[in-house]
């Protein structure tokens, strides 16, 4: 704990009166990024510690969640660098294809323009100039929250040494049949107009129709239901269950499809649940993926009744109606018909939408790229199952599991211009050719590469080892892959946390892409609410730095950090976290200025006081807590353990014992000022991770040293006093309860009172100065009369109040709140002794009074005690 001691003595230069964070956070960052302070060395013989950024939309700003898991990885990097690790924190932004496109596109609409006036080229050239406009701001926002990131090492998904490395992982997976191309239902977006991945749909439930529909005529008929009647003039069958008794005579049968003409086949199919609805299905195997498997199962044709912007493209009185006009019109004129048996409206149904843009997405039958996951996927749920990779919280796996045992393979294609095309050409004669990074693609007449670009989470799952140079293999990429932990929310546990494990163990011979998933929730408002902009809530991280400062965001946000579980957080809470630092700020000023220092080494604990022993027991075991919480990523409770190790033990305690120690001067003072900044030096770089900016301005203040960045992790001493700790104990008992008295009686903390303080027992003898300065105790002089004596703890303290309080005031107000007291306890055991009551009410209400009774009977029994120790008049 004592290995910072060797290096200059402190200067000690006086702290300005308060803490100004604008003053200081800006100043303090550029000189860290400046001295290299956050770069990573790939030739260092340092162990290595690597963390990746979850890469942010380009397309935006950092949110308060980002602000809250940048905190956490910010924590564990500091600390490791601080432990000797050669620690990499890999920044970096995702190129966000649909998002970012959606952002350029709607730019370009307000010069009345379309990326199809620009054409492919001269549009990705525009992106790429919005994002050098606007692509800055992240960092900024980054630095302000002070990341400590190896900025030369910034990323980019689209740029050249990334785009590489996708191109060379897709022929990798193509040449090993793992990558493939066919006609399959995929979630098309109509506003987007490309498909989107099963985890990018999101459900709510949406008010809707559920109508019942008649095929056929007489025996031969039968009655479908469905939300979406505009799809019915794509059926190609109707479906029942093979043990279905009800229709077993139509199995086989063609019936009539109603406003079509035209006559479908009914099928038994397992598929099919007899006891939902009529037990009959619609078939439309074009756009519904579970149809469409009925339909491969029994040869089924394919109709396509929409295109891509969901309009009817079905002949007859419906071609070009939005598919929302077209399934009022049908279902009108299938009234008309008839052939309506029954209407629910509203029916409120799980409907599936863009995650980009919430347009409602249309399962549509398209010719797409596919990623076999089969393989993939089992090998990344078998890094979990044998303990190469852990995840954390525990209770996570499940989830984990519960995904990667089912993925269905993924579709990789998006009909999008900007983002990595698709390194496929196709020849004049249906040939299809897969192009590596190092080949040429094939020329000549009637070759053309394919359109689409790859899946944005396609090239993010890379990210572990292409933002270190693979397919290169670098000094990078031997030295920090895999990475040591991922810090990311498990909302994005499939989108992407599945993938890069996919990849990384694809890759890297089986190696997976990090040793520990650490698992956090969301952010939400003080209520628990999801923050939205719509909800009114959201919040802008830079507004509560520029108000409160960085220092005091960051410590509310590891603050309320439980592995897995959301965070609330409010205004207060930050406004609190800003008077934390100011607490700290005026206490250790006030060390300085009073003696604390680490000039020399730490006294033997012979020469300390008992209060200096109890301190700095204390703070080996702080030392040990907080090291163990870090391991498991209970940053809460870590940051609870420094709070209250700070608040409470060296500021409301150990400064204010030692006080009069300090006045009183002499070697004794000069050995509490040593242990003072021991605890002073020790602390300040145990709070660094988590609150970096006061806390360098404030060690190298206490130090004179380069900066507590780059200064040695605090060690366990091992020293420990127990009889230390035990003593003080008591003195905190003596002043603890008097305090307690003395706010009963309605005295002021700072208001003096005449007492005799009688100490029995030795170990509070050396303290009594203390006590009474921490007690406002004067001497009793002539004339002292003790009304009221409190024996506790081995001491007894006899206080003369008589001239301090009104006390027939203080007599009538004490009574007018026993009396409140006494009738509510009146109130609550006449209902508790109601039996009628009592058979009635639920058990909540009954508890409910039950602990109102036992609090009146607390509230009388304290009101008593005071009553009895006023003085008498």
């Amino acid at each position: 704990m004592t290995e910072n001691t060797q290096q200059t003595p402190a200067s000690n230069p006086e702290l300005p009166t308060q803490y100004a964070p604008a003053e200081v956070e800006g100043k303090l960052y550029e000189r860290w990024v400046e001295r290299g302070y956050f770069e990573a060395d790939a030739t260092s013989d340092k162990p290595p510690f690597t963390v990746v950024i979850p890469p942010p939309n380009v397309t935006g700003s950092l949110h308060l969640g980002h602000a809250f898991e940048h905190t956490l990885i910010d924590a564990l990097t500091r600390r490791k660098r601080m432990q000797g690790y050669e620690t990499l924190w890999q920044p970096g932004m995702d190129h966000a294809g649909i998002a970012t496109q959606n952002v350029v596109e709607r730019e370009l609409a307000k010069e009345g323009k379309s990326r199809h006036d620009l054409g492919r080229e001269a549009f990705i050239d525009r992106v790429w100039q919005w994002k050098g406009e606007s692509g800055g701001q992240i960092s900024g926002q980054m630095k302000r929250l002070g990341d400590g990131v190896a900025w030369s090492r910034e990323r980019f998904t689209m740029d050249e040494g990334l785009s590489q490395a996708v191109q060379t992982i897709f022929k990798k997976l193509y040449d090993d049949e793992l990558i493939y191309r066919a006609e399959r239902i995929i979630n098309w977006c109509p506003r987007c107009l490309t498909a989107i991945s099963d985890i990018e749909v999101e459900y709510q439930d949406d008010d809707g129709e559920l109508v019942s529909i008649r095929y056929g005529e007489g025996d031969d008929s039968i009655v479908v239901a469905t939300t979406r009647a505009e799809t019915m003039l794509g059926d190609t069958a109707v479906a029942v269950h093979p043990e279905d008794d009800r229709y077993r005579h139509l199995v086989g049968k063609d019936i009539e499809l109603p406003l079509t003409g035209r006559r479908i086949p009914v099928v038994a199919d397992e598929h099919v649940d007899p006891e939902f609805g009529t037990g009959a299905v619609k078939v439309t195997p074009a756009h519904d993926p579970n149809d469409f498997e009925i339909g491969q199962r029994h040869g089924l044709p394919s109709l396509a009744v929409m295109d891509e912007h969901a309009i009817i493209t079905a002949h007859g009185p419906f071609q070009g109606l939005d598919r929302l006009e077209a399934r009022s019109a049908i279902v009108g004129a299938l009234r008309a018909e008839g052939r309506i048996v029954a209407e629910k409206r509203p029916y409120v149904h799980s409907v599936g939408h863009c995650s980009r843009c919430k347009t409602t997405i249309e399962p549509r039958l398209s010719m797409q790229w596919w990623v076999k996951v089969g393989p993939l996927a089992k090998a990344a749920g078998d890094a979990v199952r044998d303990g190469r990779v852990k995840i954390h919280p525990q209770e996570m796996e499940k989830r984990y599991f519960d995904w990667v045992d089912n993925l269905h393979d993924w579709c990789i294609s998006r009909q999008l211009w900007w983002g990595h095309r698709i390194p496929v050409w196709y020849g004049p004669n249906g040939e299809i050719v897969c192009v590596g990074p190092d080949e040429q693609p094939p020329t000549g007449e009637g070759w053309t590469q394919e359109t689409d670009v790859l899946d944005t989470w396609f090239s993010s799952g890379l990210w572990p080892f292409s933002t270190l140079g693979w397919p290169e293999q670098t000094e990078s990429l031997a030295k920090f892959y895999p990475n040591s932990v991922l810090v990311t929310g498990y909302d994005i546990l499939f989108f992407w946390v599945a993938r890069m494990m996919m990849f990384g163990l694809y890759a890297m011979d089986g190696t997976p892409p990090f040793h520990t998933i650490a698992l956090h929730g969301m952010v939400r408002d003080q209520f628990g609410k999801k923050m939205s902009k719509s909800f009114g809530n959201a919040v802008n991280p830079l507004d509560w730095m520029d108000k409160y400062g960085s220092d005091a965001l960051r410590f509310t946000l590891a603050r309320g950090a439980n592995p897995g579980v959301d965070v609330p957080i409010g205004e207060d809470w930050v406004q609190g976290s800003r008077n934390f630092a100011n607490k700290i700020w005026n206490a250790t000023r006030f060390a300085l200025m009073n003696g604390a220092t680490i000039e020399g080494e730490l006294p033997d604990p012979s020469q300390m006081s008992a209060t200096d022993r109890w301190i700095l027991s204390k703070l080996n075991k702080t030392v040990a807590e907080v090291d163990a919480f870090y391991e498991d990523f209970q940053f809460s409770k870590l940051s609870d353990a420094l709070f209250h190790f700070a608040w409470d033990e060296v500021f409301d305690w150990y400064v204010e014992l030692s006080k009069t120690t300090f006045f009183a001067g002499g070697e004794q003072a000069k050995v509490s000022g040593r242990v003072l900044g021991e605890v002073l030096d020790v602390m300040l770089r145990l709070l660094h991770p988590v609150v970096p900016f006061v806390t360098e301005t404030l060690w190298t203040s206490l130090t004179g040293r380069e900066s507590v960045v780059v200064a040695d992790w605090p060690k366990d001493s091992g020293f420990r006093d127990e009889a230390a700790e035990q003593e003080i104990e008591l003195v905190q008992q003596v002043v603890t309860e008097v305090r307690r008295f003395r706010s009963d009686q309605g005295l002021q903390p700072g208001q003096k009172v005449p007492a005799e303080l009688t100490v029995t027992g030795t170990a509070l003898a050396p303290h009594e100065a203390a006590i009474r300065q921490l007690l406002r105790l004067q001497p009793a002089g002539d004339g002292f009369h003790a009304t009221a004596s409190l024996p506790v703890a081995g001491a007894t303290v006899a206080l003369d109040l008589s001239g301090t309080i009104d006390v027939e005031a203080e007599r009538k107000r004490l009574a007018k709140d026993l009396g409140a007291a006494e009738k509510e306890k009146a109130q609550a055991n006449a209902k508790l002794g109601n039996e009628a009551f009592l058979a009635k009410a639920p058990d909540n209400v009954v508890d409910k009074i039950r602990t109102r009774l036992a609090k009146a009977d607390a509230d009388i029994a304290r009101i008593t005690a005071q009553l009895a120790n006023l003085p008498q008049s």
